[in-house]
């Protein structure tokens, strides 16, 4: 035990004094670490509160008479059971008790919101009010349901009049009860408080209602209101509903207090109760998401159901599309989960790295040290202890440090990813150090032995972990390929495809690039001066341990490459759905009749509008006198053809429907523009088609484009306006061109009555998901964080080299070498590299992009369900996001050196020329 304790006691001062030796270093670590480990928490949680954010979102955009959980029974009707004891089940105290029965059924993780659920009894059907005051439309009475909804005190705002009350008893042959009915209501039927309206009940009498209140719901879109609209809404209904020219009546919903309940028996033999289970936003997470869906289910039709039938009622009945809200989301969150995975193992690879070469750069500083500690007999595992404790007195505080930032800038999700993210990181911190030492000093060895590939030839080891790296690489390739992103699959090996595509692009160009440069030195040895031949000497010589700074590099650039283009991917995606959702940068057009005259005037004049084409639709022509409508265009063929050749949608030139053009009347055939579809119909050969306003013209088709600005529908025909008739010439609609056009002063100038469409705001309404943006921040974040630790890897691989070039700078310059010569010996001698790592990160990024494209569909993250097309949206390359990484890599390359050499240049050689000196 005693040489146990004095090692201990001798551990401490030599960490502590290694510590104090090199503050500046510890300090730069614990920055890293810090850094390092706040980032890798902060991603798992962004992604759960992007997650979660993406779900509650979609449940609460759904109509709460989808997302609520509706379970009703109808009134018994049997022999076995009296009229007290049906008159019982309809009491607020037994349908309360039931309500409570469900509330304790219903399994977690489905958490009912308590102040959104709600219960009562209603009647089964519709009954006409024969109260001759009431609104007819089409001659046909009012129509009432009756609720007995419990807690209408708590969610409506008393206008006029006091609550409903229950005076008494009430039972199923009381003659007279109290209701309240909203706003809305009141307004649409012409109810007044103390209006009477009479029901017919099941016999031969009627029912008197009378209205003691007008009320306004607090809480409009709330489930409580919005799961029956009714309540608050009242409808215009037609008798037969899919007929619209049915006859129209009134739809109302009178609110009795809930102790009236009972007198919904007399007006029909099988009034319902329900509960209605709406779903709290707050406990809506997606890591529960499998969970939650199991729980609807089972409420739905599985065991929770069939336990509430034994506990409620036998004949109770469950509906809801929550499950399908839920479904939706899912798919959604699968289509971009490789999408997080890829950016996840990108950035998390490059941060690695960086880690990785700060503890070789400590290594190397220190290489004569730790030489010189194993040639007096230090061990190997007893070296690698005291490093390990030196790099964790400063790592595992930084580590700590950067969690907790993590975690109080993104408060609420889980702890425990966030915990093991930052733990991985400070364990990387901690081990880069000693794992480097341990390698190079594991025998002992002279310290001045030169490590360039000249003299440190690859392994076999290193052959075949290469070897393996490139059967990986080429295997996560193929499966992605194959296999894609929309299909939702969480195979890490396909999220790790771009980084390892990277890496062997770096372990290759580390092995081959000493080559040309070795080539390159002979001719440049002729030329006059030494710089340039010096300069292609060493970096030709290269370092044994150069695939580190390369790798960083690489993978950083196919990173900022990737990302990129997905951002620039989705934003193209997005731009093109606007523009054929719009037509051109705005569209006006007014609702019922003919655009305002002197509006196209108007609008060329608002700031940042550059063209406006004027076009007339109509949109319920009949060819060859048939029932099919088709809308035909009228347009000017200059304007127009201009407009299709700058938006791309379908352009022709503009002689296309001038040619073979006649004045207007039956007998002129004017030329036209359709879709394949109308072109399939009617062929090339005239054909007459009715216009809206009676009159007629002949049409031939002369050219065929899939889409035209002017329409969105599969279904046109474009046509020469100055053909058709005075009326149907009249322009509707105005097409405007000019990406910054101002859209208040368009809208001002366009006035009331006729509506506008921005294409901008037709854009930004496509990330209707939180999921979806929040894929876009990360993808940013991983960019960002990729370029940063590129100019990191970068600023550490010319630290590492730093010493070694500052001493050849002083011997030169005993030799006669200027300053402006060392300056250029140092960037020429950078350069190659950093040309090398630019070039070969366009290439890896390009492949990658070019090898994984097939197997990304971007169509998920770009736009919502509503708006997406048939096809997909495939990744395609951007030429900035390729080179300006890359170029980026290259000025700093060159800053960092000719500063490196001006610093060298303000430093004496005679320090870095004393005795002794081994560098």
């Amino acid at each position: 035990m005693i040489p146990f304790r004095r090692g201990e006691r001798a551990a401490a001062p030599w960490v502590r004094t290694r510590l104090r030796s090199a503050p500046g270093a510890a300090l730069a670590l614990a920055l890293l670490v810090a850094v390092t480990a706040c980032l890798a928490a902060a991603f798992p949680r962004a992604v759960e509160r992007y997650e979660d954010a993406g779900l509650r979102r979609s449940v609460e955009r759904t109509p709460a008479s989808r997302s609520v959980v509706q379970l009703s029974a109808p009134a018994p009707l049997t022999v076995e059971m009296s009229q007290d004891q049906r008159e019982q089940l309809m009491r607020p105290a037994t349908v309360k008790d039931d309500y409570d029965s469900i509330l304790g059924t219903v399994r977690r993780p489905f958490v009912p919101d308590l102040g959104q659920s709600s219960y009562g009894v209603a009647t089964s059907v519709n009954h006409e009010v024969p109260d001759p005051w009431l609104p007819r439309p089409s001659g046909h009475p009012a129509r009432v349901a009756l609720v007995a909804q419990a807690g209408l005190a708590g969610h409506a705002r008393l206008n006029e009049g006091r609550l409903p009350r229950a005076s008494g008893t009430v039972t199923a042959t009381t003659p007279e009860v109290e209701a309240a009915v909203s706003a809305e209501t009141a307004k649409s039927l012409r109810i007044k408080v103390g209006s009477v309206l009479h029901v017919p009940d099941a016999g031969q009498g009627t029912l008197a209602v009378r209205i003691t209140g007008i009320v306004a719901p607090r809480d409009r879109d709330g489930a409580y209101w919005a799961a029956d609209t009714l309540l608050r809404t009242p409808a215009l209904t037609r008798v037969v509903p899919a007929d619209p020219n049915s006859p129209r009546y009134w739809l109302g919903a009178l609110l009795l207090a809930p102790e009236a309940a009972p007198v919904l028996l007399r007006v029909e033999e099988l009034p319902h109760r329900y509960w209605r289970l709406a779903p709290a936003p707050d406990a809506l997470h997606h890591r529960d998401l499998g969970a939650l869906e199991s729980a609807v289910a089972s409420l739905e039709s599985g065991p929770s159901l069939q336990q509430l039938r034994e506990t409620v009622d036998f004949l109770l009945e469950s509906s809801t599309d929550l499950d399908d809200v839920l479904a939706s989301h899912s798919r959604l969150r699968s289509g971009l989960s490789t999408l997080i995975s890829i950016a996840a193992f990108s950035s998390g690879t490059v941060a690695v790295v960086v880690l990785a070469m700060a503890g070789g750069l400590a290594a190397d500083r220190r290489r004569t040290e730790l030489a010189l500690l194993r040639a007096r007999g230090a061990s190997l595992p007893g070296l690698a202890t005291r490093l390990l404790a030196e790099t964790a007195v400063v790592a595992v505080p930084a580590g700590a440090l950067g969690l907790a930032v993590a975690m109080w800038v993104l408060p609420g999700g889980r702890a425990l990813p966030a915990v093991l993210a930052a733990l991985a990181v400070t364990v990387v911190a901690c081990a880069a150090l000693p794992l480097r030492a341990a390698t190079v000093h594991r025998h002992v060895h002279v310290p001045a032995v030169r490590q360039d590939v000249t003299s440190v030839r690859p392994s076999r080891r290193r052959t075949v972990a290469e070897l393996t790296l490139v059967t990986v690489a080429v295997g996560a390739v193929v499966t992605l390929r194959r296999q894609g992103t929309s299909g939702g699959s969480d195979d890490q090996l396909i999220a790790a495809a771009p980084v390892l595509v990277g890496v062997i692009a770096a372990l290759l160009l580390v092995r081959l690039h000493p080559l040309p440069l070795r080539g390159l030195a002979g001719p440049a040895g002729r030329l006059r001066g030494v710089v340039s031949h010096l300069a292609l000497a060493r970096a030709g010589r290269g370092s044994a341990s150069a695939v580190l700074p390369l790798l960083a590099l690489l993978t950083a650039l196919t990173t900022a490459a990737f990302g990129g283009s997905v951002l620039a991917g989705i934003g193209e995606a997005r731009d093109h759905s606007a523009l054929l959702a719009v037509g051109a940068d705005a569209r006006l057009r007014s609702p019922v009749d003919s655009l305002p005259a002197g509006l196209a005037d108007r609008v060329r004049r608002v700031s940042g509008v550059r063209e406006v084409t004027a076009v007339s639709i109509a949109y319920q022509t009949k060819p060859n006198d048939g029932r099919q409508a088709v809308p035909v265009v009228g347009v000017d063929p200059g304007g127009y053809a201009e407009l299709t050749r700058r938006t791309g949608l379908g352009a022709f030139s503009e002689g296309v429907l001038k040619k073979g053009r006649g004045g207007p009347g039956a007998d002129a055939v004017l030329p036209a523009v359709a879709s394949p579809s109308v072109a399939d119909a009617h062929g090339s050969a005239p054909f007459p088609v009715s216009m809206e306003d009676g009159s007629s013209v002949t049409l031939r088709i002369v050219l065929v484009r899939d889409i035209t600005p002017a329409v969105t529908g599969a279904d046109f025909l474009v046509v020469d306006r100055s053909g058709l008739g005075a009326t149907a010439a009249t322009p509707t609609t105005l097409l405007v061109t000019g990406p910054d056009v101002d859209g208040r002063a368009l809208r001002e100038a366009a006035g009331g009555a006729v509506s506008v469409n921005l294409r901008a705001d037709e854009r930004a309404r496509y990330a209707d998901s939180p999921l979806q943006s929040g894929v876009e921040h990360l993808y940013t974040g991983a960019v960002a964080a990729g370029a940063g630790y590129a100019v990191l890897a970068l600023l550490l691989s010319l630290l590492r080299a730093a010493p070694e070039r500052i001493a050849l700078l002083a011997r030169l310059r005993t030799m006669g070498l200027t300053r402006s010569q060392g300056r250029r010996l140092l960037v020429l001698e950078s350069l190659p590299q950093a040309v090398l790592a630019a070039v070969g990160g366009v290439l890896t990024g390009w492949a990658a992009i070019r090898l994984l494209s097939p197997g990304m569909d971007l169509t998920g993250v770009a736009l919502p369900s509503s708006a997406a097309p048939p096809e997909q949206t495939p990744l395609h390359a951007d030429a900035w996001s390729l080179t300006v990484p890359a170029l980026a890599v290259v000025a700093v390359t060159v800053g960092i050196a000719a500063v490196q050499a001006w610093w060298a240049g303000r430093r004496g050689a005679v320090r870095e020329l004393r005795a002794g000196d081994t560098k």
